[in-house]
């Protein structure tokens, strides 16, 4: 072979070796990284309910990841802060009062999932009617969720409000107390924890549940299902239109997901779709 053809056999093989190795290098290289989607959310029944939807989002290619939070607080302030990318475990009228007591608020609504209906419960009393005069009763401490107690205990006839549709009533807001009830504000995670303590006390469905009390069979009275205060979906004005946010709430939305609440929660959590 002459020294041209050899030279020309050389730069063949180096550019053969070339191209083997790159498409090497694509064949070996990772499949697309998944869309990665940070959710504060309250332990019960919200991030079992993430958790459920999880193998559902891995399939639409979203690496749903839940951050779990025992307060009202962080979930809100931490999507404000852009350290987690939305929310799940406020309603419409919590989220209300938060926009109106924090700065930079910029949380913004993407869906309805369920309603966790608010209950009254006793470890004194099996009926209403037993609660005695002057009958001591702890509700929660947030604005939102303490008007929400004093509406349902004005549904059952303990007192009587100036105006028993306004949901942001405060104690100042009652103009009849029969049984001369006085009240505890408590922050709403403690209330299962002080139910021996209190004759009364009202606890929002995800802390009695964590609690094991089943809102349906241990309370002495629950809201209907016509509750306003279905728990919401949030995100912010910058990633509410994102891909990864909305196969999220079409997979909250889902069948799969309102028998599996259905199913797991028999009626202490109930679908808002």
């Amino acid at each position: 072979m002459s020294r041209k053809s050899s030279r020309k056999f050389s730069l063949s093989l180096g550019l053969a070796a070339a191209v083997f190795s790159t498409f090497s290098l694509i064949a070996a290289a990772p499949a697309q990284a998944a869309d990665k989607l940070v959710i504060a959310a309250s332990p019960v029944p919200h991030a079992e309910i993430l958790d459920f939807v999880k193998p559902i989002l891995a399939k639409e290619g979203v690496d749903l990841q839940v951050k779990v939070f025992t307060d009202y607080i962080q979930p809100a302030v931490q999507t404000n802060e852009k350290r987690v990318d939305g929310n799940f475990f406020l309603h419409q009228p919590y989220l209300n009062e938060f926009k109106k007591n924090h700065k930079n608020d910029i949380e913004v609504v993407v869906t309805k999932v369920h309603v966790e209906p608010f209950a009254g419960y006793s470890s004194k009393y099996k009926k209403l009617a037993d609660l005695p005069d002057g009958a001591t009763v702890a509700i929660p401490n947030d604005p939102s969720n303490s008007g929400r107690a004093l509406l349902l205990l004005s549904r059952q006839g303990l007192l009587k409000l100036k105006d028993p549709s306004n949901i942001s009533a405060t104690q100042k807001d009652i103009i009849e107390n029969p049984k001369h009830l006085k009240f505890k504000e408590l922050e709403a995670a403690t209330l299962p924890r002080v139910l021996n303590q209190v004759d009364l006390a009202l606890i929002n469905t995800n802390y009695a549940i964590e609690a094991k009390l089943n809102p349906v069979k241990d309370s002495l009275f629950i809201e209907d299902a016509n509750s306003p205060y279905a728990n919401l979906l949030v995100a912010r004005p910058d990633n509410r239109d994102s891909a990864a946010i909305k196969k999220l709430a079409v997979a909250l939305n889902s069948p799969e997901v309102k028998k599996f609440i259905e199913e797991k929660y028999k009626g202490a959590v109930v679908p808002a779709f």
